[in-house]
């Protein structure tokens, strides 16, 4: 009885925290089976900390390094440094412009306390996250030294794209994976490492995606996650990308990123069906993602005005709920799927 009310609290707290954090991740998280619902919420509840920490401008740059290495510091062991979560929470919360961001920064303790709750495999999991998570996001303060397009930076070279995209998107892949297959007997027959391998890859289409729709925006942020030599081989460089009549010069190198996320998303879709079809939540969860990158990679390639900061790529709502609906009604159908999927890779490449 006792197990069952720390439970429930567990719970309650957790959803009581998403709807305050973000109402659209809370409602999408619905798909996501109850057994594991838990472990992704903190999971992201961590994530979005981090993601605060790292993008507080009132905090000057070393500070911030070092209080993402505090936070980091917390997922080396079950043993948690409450004055140092204390001194994030002092730090990085009072100054939070966004009301749901200082909510869960004032809520990060119970976070930690949640996180201890979890049986050690699973917290396990949530530690190799995280730690590899804020690696990404020091690595955005370390090679993006400024914050305007005057200070404007590019990544040095592709392996710098990858390992970037490994570390905000692909790491979430080898969780997910792992995590599902702790917990889902459906995937007892799924080698681990194998499907990790492939949930990297889905990962890594999702954060490809991501950069091309917000290229605009980051430029003027001072970030260029387009590597320099790819930009030279069309004579580009990233400062030229802030102007927009620069759009058609850029169209091949657009076109080499877009197919590198296709050929992720490939990756990612392959996964999706090797989903038992039962396990119904379990496949919309990754299906709806990669339907609605290939829909965003559509309009990016589309887009005449991608390199404009003040017009944002971004699919209608009512895509979003066309692709849920689809996907739905037809109980998670492969065929159906593909040949959605297949459809918009035409239409992309």
């Amino acid at each position: 009885m006792v197990a069952t009310t720390v439970e429930t609290s567990k719970q309650e707290l957790l959803r009581d925290l998403l709807k305050q954090v973000s109402r659209l991740f809370y409602t999408t998280l619905v798909v996501v089976p109850a057994d594991v619902r838990d472990q992704v919420s903190l999971g992201y509840l961590f994530a979005r900390a981090a993601d605060t920490i790292a993008d507080t401008d009132l905090i000057d740059r070393p500070r911030r390094l070092d209080l993402l290495s505090q936070l980091k510091a917390q997922f080396v062991s079950d043993q948690i440094v409450w004055t140092q979560v204390q001194e994030i929470q002092r730090a990085v919360g009072p100054v939070q412009h966004n009301p749901a961001e200082r909510i869960l920064l004032e809520r990060l303790e119970d976070c930690f306390r949640l996180f201890l709750a979890f049986s050690p495999d699973d917290r396990r999991r949530i530690q190799r996250l995280m730690t590899t998570l804020t690696q990404g996001m020091e690595m955005d303060l370390v090679a993006f030294p400024g914050t305007s397009a005057a200070d404007l930076t590019a990544l040095k070279t592709l392996d710098d794209l990858d390992r970037y995209t490994y570390y905000v998107a692909g790491c979430v892949g080898e969780f997910w994976t792992d995590l599902m297959c702790a917990h889902r007997k459906a995937l007892a027959s799924w080698k681990v490492r194998d499907m990790a391998e492939v949930g990297v890859r889905f990962g890594k289409g999702l954060q490809l995606t991501n950069i091309v729709k917000d290229i605009a925006h980051d430029l003027q942020n001072g970030r260029c996650y387009v590597p320099a030599p790819l930009l030279a081989e069309a004579g580009l460089t990233a400062r030229d990308l802030l102007d927009q009549r620069n759009r058609a010069r850029f169209q091949p190198i657009l076109s080499k990123l877009v197919r590198m996320a296709v050929e992720h998303l490939d990756q990612g879709w392959l996964y999706a069906m090797s989903i038992p079809r039962h396990e119904m939540r379990l496949r919309l969860s990754c299906m709806w993602p990669i339907l609605s990158a290939g829909e965003s990679l559509k309009l990016v390639m589309q887009s005449p005005d991608l390199l404009n900061p003040a017009v944002k790529v971004k699919i209608p709502r009512s895509t979003v709920y066309q692709i849920m609906a689809l996907t739905t009604f037809t109980g998670a159908c492969g065929h159906v799927g593909t040949a959605y999927w297949g459809r918009l890779r035409k239409q992309i490449i």
